[in-house]
Parts: C-alpha cells; structure tokens; sequence
C-alpha cells in the first residue's frame, strides 16, 4: 500500500512567513518614494518613516512683503518633519503628514521693526502629497485649522503680533532629485491679524535640503520617482 506523503504544519508555517518576511525583489516597482537612488536602484520608503529636512545650507527660509522682494523676515534655521501615510507604486501620489515646521535666528528688516521674537507655525499637522508625475509638493491645511503662521515681532513701541494665513489654503513646492530638495517660492499668506505694523501680505520662500528618512540607520536621502 502507498503511504502519502506529508508535509508539516509546522513546515508550512514557516515557508509561509519566510515567503512574506522576504526583502523586495530587485524587479519590484519603484515607489513614489525611495531612500538611497532614485527608481528601483533605491529602497522604497516604508509607511510610518519619518522625514526631515532643514533649510539649504547657505540660504534662509523668508518672508517678504512682496513677490520676489527683499524687505521681511529671514531666518537661518528652519526644518520640517513629515511622516509617511501612503508611498503607491510610481507615478503616483504619495501622501504624508506634516507634523513639525519650525523657525529660528529670524531678522528683519521691516520699517519700525527692531527684532524677531518668533516665528511659529500653527494648526499642525498638515496633510501633504508628493506627486511624482510633476514633483509638486502640496502641503494642505483645512477650514477649521489653515496653515497659518504667526510671527511676534519686536518694534519701537514695544512687540506686535501678526497673523498670516496661506491664501489659497495650501502651499506648492517642487521636489528635485539633484540635491533632493523641496523649494517654495512666493507661496501667498494674508494678514488675517494685527496692527498696521505687520505688513499686509506675505511671500513665503525656502529650499530644504537633503530631504533624509530619519527612521532608518544613517538617514539616508529621499527620490521622488
């Protein structure tokens, strides 16, 4: 009589979480995201990894009075950090969410303006995309939480606070692979509050570079596929 042949539960088990717990083949699709090159020479970036990048060095994140002017607040320190929610195969939109943006060592140069107390961001976080189909990079806020920064400054008469708002409700920036990179330029803010002191618009500007994946080891830089 034949005896059949049996495998192990046991067996079975384990090829099966070796089958799922197996790296991706180097065949896979390219995320939107990938950390250490670009397309399917990267790693894809994971959902739940943590981004951050600081303003460029040598450059400074501003806030002017008008489009492509020179004259509002600058600041040599500035970052972000995002957390990724979705990295689809590419092209496609990758989603993340903003939840720190800060600003520091800000000066201006502002007429009756003797310091900057502070520049801060508030509402966070925001919802974030990254479309790879043209490198834009959205940052949205909502009707009940906008993107809005407020900045204290010092003057003559003692410190005022001014209130901006982006005016379109979200703000673009363009995400490159040389430097791995996200520039805003001239993303429109309203005054939504404060004296005459404050001016009565804002043009937001700043390069942010490498953008890095802070939750693997070494931080490496982050492609937009």
């Amino acid at each position: 009589m034949r005896v059949p042949r049996t495998v192990p539960i046991a067996a079975v088990a384990a090829l099966a979480l070796a089958l799922v717990a197996s790296p991706a083949r180097a065949d896979d699709p390219a995320a939107v995201l990938t950390t250490g090159a670009a397309g399917t020479a990267g790693s894809n970036v994971v959902v739940g990894d943590v981004l951050n990048a600081s303003v460029a060095a040598g450059t400074t994140a501003d806030f002017t009075t008008a489009s492509g002017g020179t004259t509002g607040v600058k600041c040599a320190e500035s970052a972000f950090t995002a957390t990724v929610t979705d990295n689809p195969a590419a092209p496609g939109v990758a989603t993340e969410s903003t939840t720190g943006h800060t600003f520091a060592s800000c000066t201006a140069n502002i007429f009756g303006v003797t310091k900057v107390n502070s520049v801060t961001v508030n509402n966070l976080p925001f919802g974030t995309t990254v479309d790879s189909a043209t490198g834009a990079v959205t940052v949205s806020g909502t009707d009940t939480a906008p993107i809005q920064t407020t900045l204290s400054l010092g003057t003559i008469l003692g410190s005022v606070t001014c209130v901006y708002q982006a005016a379109t409700g979200s703000i673009t920036g363009a995400a490159s692979n040389t430097d791995n990179s996200i520039t805003f330029t001239d993303q429109a803010f309203t005054k939504t509050s404060g004296p005459i002191t404050c001016p009565g618009s804002g043009f937001f500007t700043a390069t942010y570079a490498p953008v890095v994946d802070t939750t693997v080891e070494g931080g490496p830089v982050v492609f937009t596929n």
